[in-house]
C-alpha cells in the first residue's frame, strides 16, 4: 500500500520545478494559467526569484501549491503512473492543499486564490517581527508539554508541528519564545531560532482564521478521489462539511504529522511518495518509521524509479 504525500512552507527553492517546466508543455500551461488567475508573475518569482519574494508567505503557499501540482498532473498524464489509486493523500499544513487539489476535492484556480489569500492572512495576523517559531530537537514531545504546562503563567508558547520523533516546532511571541529558550537551555534541549515571519499553528493566528473561515464558505467542494489525512486530527477526513471545518481549524492548531504518518503506517502503508519541491517530508518519514519506502520527485528520473505496486 502507498501513500501520496505533500510538503509544506519551507521547501521552496528559486528555480523549482524548473526542469519539469523546460521538457513538458503541461507545466508550462498550468504555470501561465497560476499567473493569469492570480494576476501576477507566480511563474517568474519561481523559476528565477529573488528569493526574498518567494519566501513571502503569500508567495510561498501558491508557489510551492503550484509545484506540487505541475508535478502530480506530469506523473499522471506524461508517465500515466496513477496516483489516485494511493491508500491516502496526506500534505504538511499548505500541503494540504495540495492534496485536496490533486484528488479533486478542490480545483485548481481555487486553490491557487485560496492559497494566496491565507498566505496573506497568516502573514498579517502578527505584526512583523513580533512572532516566531523555534526549533525543538532530540526530545520527546511530552517533556515539551511538561515543560510548557508547568511555566504557563511565565511564558505562552505553542507546539505548532509534531513532525517527527524529537524534532517539534514552537510558535509564540518572540519575548516569550526567548524565555523558553532559556528553560530548554537549563534542560540541555537544542533548538534552533527559525527563519520566519509569523507564528504560525497557533492560537495568535486568530485573525487569519476569521478571514479564512469566510473564504472557505465560499468555496465549492467535491467529493475527493482519495481518502484524505487531516493534519487538526491525524486521522481520515469523512465528509465535506468536516473537511472544511478542518482547514478552518488548522490554521491554528498543531500540525500533527507524527501521528498522521503512524496512522498511515498503522494502516497499512509502507511506501510513501512525497510530491513537490525539497524532501523534507522524506527525511522526516524515514526519522518515524526508518523500514518504510520513501521517495522525493524532483526531476523526471525520480518519476521513472516510481513503484506503486510494491
Amino acid at each position: 500500500m502507498f501513500s501520496v504525500i505533500f510538503p509544506g512552507q519551507g521547501s521552496q527553492i528559486v528555480g523549482m520545478g524548473n526542469e519539469f517546466y523546460q521538457k513538458f508543455e503541461i507545466v508550462k500551461k498550468l504555470f501561465k494559467e497560476a499567473d493569469e488567475v492570480l494576476d501576477f508573475p507566480l511563474s517568474k518569482i519561481i523559476l528565477e526569484g529573488p528569493k526574498e519574494e518567494l519566501d513571502l508567505t503569500k508567495n510561498t503557499q501558491p508557489a510551492i501549491f503550484l509545484v506540487g501540482y505541475s508535478i502530480f498532473q506530469v506523473i499522471k498524464n506524461e508517465f500515466k503512473i496513477d496516483l489516485n489509486k494511493a491508500s491516502f493523500f496526506a500534505g504538511h499544513s499548505l500541503g494540504e492543499y495540495t492534496a485536496l487539489a490533486c484528488s479533486g476535492a478542490l480545483s485548481f484556480s481555487h486553490t491557487l486564490t485560496i492559497l494566496r489569500i491565507r498566505g496573506k492572512a497568516m502573514q498579517s495576523s502578527v505584526p512583523k517581527g513580533e512572532g516566531g517559531m523555534l526549533a525543538v530537537l532530540g526530545s520527546e514531545i511530552q517533556r515539551i508539554e511538561k515543560i510548557l504546562q508547568e511555566n504557563i503563567n511565565k511564558y505562552e508558547c505553542y507546539i505548532a508541528n509534531d513532525n517527527s520523533n524529537g524534532q517539534l516546532v514552537i510558535s509564540g511571541k518572540n519575548t516569550e519564545i526567548d524565555k523558553l529558550i532559556l528553560d530548554l537551555k537549563l534542560n540541555n534541549i537544542k533548538n534552533i531560532k527559525l527563519s520566519v515571519s509569523a507564528p504560525f499553528h497557533c492560537k495568535l493566528m486568530s485573525k487569519a482564521t476569521d478571514i479564512m473561515s469566510e473564504e472557505i464558505k465560499k468555496l465549492e467542494f467535491t467529493e475527493p478521489h482519495n481518502i484524505l489525512v487531516s493534519n487538526v486530527t491525524a486521522n481520515q477526513i469523512a465528509g465535506l462539511q468536516e473537511l472544511k471545518d478542518l482547514l478552518i481549524k488548522q490554521i491554528e492548531n498543531r500540525v500533527r504529522w507524527r501521528e498522521s504518518v503512524l496512522l498511515m503506517i498503522n494502516k497499512g502503508v509502507n511506501n510513501f511518495i512525497e510530491i513537490g519541491p525539497g524532501k523534507v517530508l522524506s527525511g522526516l518519514i524515514k526519522r518515524i518509521n526508518k523500514d518504510v519506502k520513501v521517495s522525493a520527485i524532483n526531476k523526471e528520473e525520480d518519476i521513472r524509479l516510481i513503484n506503486i505496486n510494491d
